[in-house]
Order: C-alpha cells, then structure tokens, then sequence
C-alpha cells in the first residue's frame, strides 16, 4: 500500500571518533503515527510501528549487526550469523541516543551509537525505515531494496560503505 502523506525518506550517517550518528528525514510528516516516548531501554517488536533500523555487514563475512531505533527512545540490537539466521542479542557498550524531531511539512530522527558497539572493521551499511501512518499504513525505505516485497535483511539494502571506526 503506498504512503498516505509520506513523499520521502533520506537516510544519512556521519562516523565520528566516538559516534556513529544517524539521521532520517521524513518528507510528508502531518499523518505519522508516532509511538509516544518512554524511557531509553531495549525492545522488541520496534518494527511493527514507526521504526528505523541500521544494518552492519563487516567486510568479508556473513554475519551482521541490525539496530532498531525507535523515536519513542526504545532500542535493540541483534547480532545475525548469516542472512536472518543465528540471531542473538547484540551486547553494546552504550544504549544508543535517539531524538525525535516532529513536525507536520518534515520530520527528523537523530540516533547517536557509540563506536566501541560496532564492528572493528569497515561495513556494508544499511539504513531503512518503517513509517506508520494514520490508520496503519505502512511504508517501507531503504537506501536500496532488492526485487519482491521488502526485506531489509537482504544484501542488495546493504547500498552504503562504513568505514572501520577510528581508535580515540
């Protein structure tokens, strides 16, 4: 089903000494449904309501890293040993920082996750979204999205390069 008022999403990122900050824009703001905010904490289910995800494939591997990044400040991190398989909990150093900007003509979520809770190394990176509207719409986002229905598990939504973190 396309979006109801939505025109647009652009993800971006920007690796620090310490952070890896992440930004989403979304054009076509006024009918979000956005889940109210709650205390930083993990989890799960993020997806199912506006949600916005990170994806981390280090170089040469088939295990990665998935984030869900919530704007009600609810997080989780999962470490996959290949594609959709082996899932664990994700330990990090740092809960992730995640801001809500709301607005009707845009919105914007900051997320902020320390480097010592990434991979050593440089990564395939992927960013996508979930964006709810009112009555239960749903659209799905990515940098790149394989053919078929979404799946942003999927190699093809791993479009951008990371660099491997910088020691402070």
């Amino acid at each position: 089903m396309p979006p109801l008022s939505v025109t647009g999403v652009m993800g971006s990122f920007r690796l620090t000494t310490h952070w890896l900050q992440l930004r989403w824009r979304i054009e076509g703001a006024q009918l979000l449904a956005v889940p109210a905010i709650g205390g930083k904490a993990r989890a799960d289910g993020l997806w199912q309501t506006t949600c916005f995800e990170l994806f981390l494939n280090p170089q040469g591997m088939d295990a990665y890293h998935e984030w869900n990044l919530s704007p009600s400040r609810r997080w989780n991190a999962y470490a996959f040993e290949a594609y959709r398989a082996g899932a664990e909990v994700l330990e990090v150093s740092r809960a992730p920082d995640c801001v809500w900007h709301g607005g009707s003509k845009f919105a914007i979520f900051d997320a902020a996750i320390a480097c010592r809770s990434l991979p050593a190394g440089p990564c395939a990176l992927g960013l996508s979204a979930v964006i709810e509207e009112a009555g239960g719409t749903k659209s799905y986002w990515a940098l790149a999205h394989p053919p078929g229905k979404p799946d942003f598990h999927h190699p093809a939504c791993f479009a951008a390069s990371l660099p491997a973190p910088r020691s402070p």
